[in-house]
């Protein structure tokens, strides 16, 4: 294990409390939830997650699994872990370089194809007409798969007018069944708008307890754009798996910062994908459902946004 994940892990496990599992069966939705309509429904034993409409029709669930840093044999066994518990949105991408990890977990986690929601993400390097095309192909071929549920455009650099065409055709043909965007703020938005015959169904960015993104929010919201939080717990920056403002909110329901944090996300309608190499993390990421987070909580919470990126290196 990497020093970084072994530091986050010692912090985080001193939050980790023996709460009941949710049952495979139920889940309490609050009424502070977002509109929530039908269930993945697993076909291996592990928590239900509830699922929300992109604006193209399709479901997705609203709380998946990330892999960035999962590689190679760790990745395969934490994939398979994570869909045994009852994950079924896989995020990956090219440059993460793990997509036969990703693809080998799926398949040893023996679970139908068409029960899973696996997104993936051409790079910079790949835009272009052809060349994402390409790259779609390379990806699919590494993942072991026919088809993608969601495709996004990682970064809004280089040519994504060329890449966004080759996305709509891959579409329109069947072979991706939702396309979408990354780390695209409001004027690369509207550039792409401009000139887009398929709308984005989803644009996924930094998001946490210390950089809300309301206003990114709101204009994912202006243009029907599904908003997917990467990094949902800051990768255990800034002190977030003991933060004390967390850790009083989480004290009154017996949960975890990490917990009461992905509720928060949650509450607001945003999609979160949490990465853990740790099954007993993973399982923990899960219990969310149990328990609602008040007017109070909500605006305790958003009290601590910096609005700042935590992850500079990345800008």
């Amino acid at each position: 294990m990497k020093k970084k994940d072994q530091d986050q892990n010692i912090r985080r496990r001193e939050f980790l409390k023996t709460s009941a599992k949710i049952s495979a069966g139920t889940l309490f939705m609050g009424a502070g939830a977002p509109r929530l309509l039908g269930a993945t429904g697993p076909s291996l034993p592990g928590v239900k997650i509830e699922s929300i409409t992109l604006n193209n029709g399709i479901k997705m669930p609203i709380l998946g699994f990330g892999t960035l840093y999962l590689n190679g044999e760790e990745g395969k066994n934490c994939v398979a872990d994570a869909i045994s518990l009852g994950y079924r949105l896989l995020d990956t991408a090219t440059v993460y370089q793990n997509e036969e990890a990703v693809g080998a977990g799926i398949a040893k986690s023996g679970i139908q194809r068409e029960k899973l929601f696996v997104t993936s993400k051409v790079w910079v390097d790949d835009y272009g007409y052809e060349k994402t095309k390409t790259a779609f192909q390379t990806s699919l071929d590494k993942l072991g798969l026919d088809y993608l549920d969601l495709y996004l455009i990682h970064r809004p650099r280089g040519d994504v007018k060329g890449a966004w065409k080759a996305m709509e055709d891959l579409y329109n043909e069947g072979r991706i069944r939702a396309i979408g965007l990354s780390n695209f703020e409001a004027s690369h938005l509207e550039e792409l708008m401009s000139y887009a015959k398929t709308d984005p169904v989803v644009n996924q960015i930094e998001t946490h307890a210390f950089f809300r993104q309301e206003e990114a929010n709101k204009m994912n919201k202006k243009y029907g754009i599904q908003h997917e939080a990467w990094s949902p717990l800051a990768q255990g920056r800034n002190d977030h798996f003991t933060n004390e403002t967390l850790a009083a909110i989480g004290k009154k329901y017996n949960k975890t910062n990490a917990q009461v944090s992905l509720r928060w996300h949650y509450q607001r309608g945003i999609v979160a994908i949490p990465r853990s190499s740790q099954k007993a993390h993973m399982q923990e990421n899960l219990e969310i459902f149990d328990f609602e987070l008040n007017d109070d909580d909500m605006k305790t919470i958003a009290a601590l946004d910096l609005d700042i990126t935590q992850f500079p290196e990345w800008e």
